[in-house]
C-alpha cells in the first residue's frame, strides 16, 4: 500500500506530534508499506529529500512563518504529485495545509484519514488570533473531507468542541509508545552522570517548558513535598531553553526554580536509552497540563512501561492512562496543593499504584497501532472501490 502522511513538522523537530508520526511511519514501513512524508524544511540544514528507516521524507522550503504555522509556496504542486501516487492520505492536524491537501485528495479520488491530535489553543495576540482562526477553519474543511477521523481516546473526542461535531466519523486508536530496554550498567551510568541517589525520592517530568504543561504547579508543590521528604528532587527531561513563544513563561519561572537549587535539575533532550534510564530512576512522574492542547500525554505510557506511576491532570484524554491502568492518581488542573498531596501519597504507598507494564507495552506498541491504522486504510479503500463499481454499474444501465 502507498501511504502519504502530511504534517507541518517532522523529525528531527521534537514534539509529541512528531514523535507519534515518526513511530507510526516507521511501523507502517516495517509492515511492508511504501510510506512517504510531506512536511516542511523548517531548518535549512535539512535535506529536501531523504530516506530514513524505510520512510521517504519530502521537505518543502519555508517562505515565512505565521505563529507556529509555515507558508510553503511549493506545497500545492508537490502535494498534487504525491497524492496522485498514493493509495491513501493520512493528514495530521492541527496544520494549515491540511485543508488544501484534503481537497486535492478528494479531487484525485484518494481516501483521507485525518489524525486529530488536539484542539489548538495559541496564546493571546493578534497574529496568534489569526493563526487560531485559520487553523480552525482548515480543520473543519479537512474533517468534512475525511473518510475517518482518528483520535487517541473517546474521552477526548466527546469533550472536544471540535470533535463533537464529527463523532460519526471518529475512530479511536491508542498513540504509539515505545522505549528501548537498557542494561543495569546503562542505568548506573545515567545515575552517576546526574548524581542521582536511588535512596532519595525522585519526581520526574518529561515535557517542554511551555505554559500549557503546567510546570509552575510542580514548582509550587515542591515546598510541601520537601517538608516531608527533604531529599526529594525533580528531574526535568525536555527542551527548557529557547522555546518559541514561551520566553516570558520561562523568565517568570526561572527565579522560582532557582529557589529549589539542588532539588530541580534540567536534563534537556536525551537519547532513547537515557530516556528509559530517566524513567527507571523516578519514583513517579507528573503531567500537570492545563489546557486541551494536551490530549493524552504519551509520556505517561512511557513511564508506565517502565513500571513508574503517574500523577496527571483531571482533563479529557489526559486522565485516560491513569484511569485505564490504575497506575497513579488524577488531580484537578492548576492545583498545586492537590498535586503535592498526590505525589506524597504515591511516595508513601508506591505498592498501591503498580500495574501490568508488559500488557501496557504491547497495547501501545507502534506495530499494534500501525495494524489498526492499516485496518482503517484497507476498509476505506475497499469501500471507495465498491462505491466506484456501483456508480459505473449504474451508469452502464442508464
Amino acid at each position: 500500500m502507498r501511504i502519504l502522511i502530511c504534517l507541518t513538522y517532522y523529525r528531527p523537530h521534537y514534539s509529541g506530534l512528531t514523535i507519534y508520526t515518526e513511530r507510526l511511519a516507521k511501523a507502517l514501513a516495517n509492515r511492508g508499506h511504501h510510506v512517504s512524508i510531506l512536511t516542511s524544511r523548517f531548518n535549512e540544514s535539512l535535506s529536501t529529500t531523504e530516506v530514513s528507516d524505510g520512510v521517504t521524507i519530502h521537505r518543502l522550503n519555508v517562505l515565512m512563518r505565521i505563529s507556529k504555522g509555515v507558508i510553503m509556496p511549493s506545497m500545492p504542486a508537490r502535494a498534487y504529485d504525491l497524492i496522485r501516487q498514493a493509495d491513501v492520505v493520512n493528514l495530521h492536524v492541527p496544520q494549515l495545509d491540511a485543508a488544501p491537501d484534503a481537497v486535492l485528495s478528494r479531487i484525485l479520488g484518494r481516501p483521507v484519514v485525518l489524525t486529530y491530535h488536539c484542539d489548538l489553543h495559541l496564546p493571546k495576540g493578534f497574529i496568534h488570533g489569526i493563526a487560531n482562526q485559520v487553523s480552525h477553519l482548515a480543520n473543519h474543511v479537512s474533517a468534512g473531507m475525511a473518510n475517518v477521523i482518528i483520535t487517541n481516546t473517546r474521552d477526548y473526542a466527546e469533550n472536544s468542541p471540535f470533535l463533537t461535531k464529527y463523532l460519526d466519523k471518529v475512530g479511536i486508536i491508542n498513540p504509539p509508545a515505545e522505549l528501548p530496554d537498557i542494561s543495569k550498567e546503562d542505568l548506573e551510568r545515567f545515575q552517576q552522570d546526574w548524581n542521582i541517589d536511588p535512596s532519595q525520592p525522585v519526581i520526574g517530568m518529561a515535557a517542554r517548558l511551555a505554559s500549557e504543561k503546567g510546570v509552575e504547579y510542580l514548582v509550587e508543590a515542591m515546598p510541601k513535598i520537601l517538608e516531608k521528604h527533604k531529599g526529594a528532587r525533580v528531574l526535568f527531561v525536555g527542551q527548557y531553553e529557547n522555546l518559541l513563544g514561551e520566553e516570558k513563561y520561562a523568565q517568570r519561572l526561572t527565579p522560582l526554580i532557582d529557589k529549589l537549587k539542588g532539588h530541580w535539575t534540567f536534563l534537556g533532550n536525551v537519547n532513547n536509552k537515557d530516556l528509559t534510564a530517566f524513567y527507571k530512576s523516578c519514583d513517579l512522574t507528573v503531567l500537570p497540563s492545563t489546557n486541551p492542547t494536551e490530549s493524552f500525554g504519551m509520556v505517561q505510557i512511557e513511564s508506565m512501561i517502565c513500571g513508574v506511576p503517574v500523577v496527571a491532570s483531571n482533563m479529557p484524554g489526559i486522565r485516560h492512562p491513569v484511569q485505564s491502568t490504575g497506575m497513579g492518581l488524577i488531580v484537578p488542573a492548576k492545583n498545586s496543593t492537590a498535586l503535592a498531596n498526590a505525589i506524597l501519597e504515591i511516595l508513601d504507598h508506591p505498592h498501591k499504584y503498580q500495574g501490568d507494564s508488559d500488557f501496557i507495552r504491547k497495547l501501545y506498541s507502534p506495530d499494534s497501532v500501525a495494524e489498526q491504522y492499516e485496518q482503517y486504510f484497507v476498509k476505506i479503500i475497499k469501500n471507495r472501490k465498491t462505491k466506484s463499481k456501483n456508480i459505473n454499474h449504474g451508469n452502464s444501465h442508464g
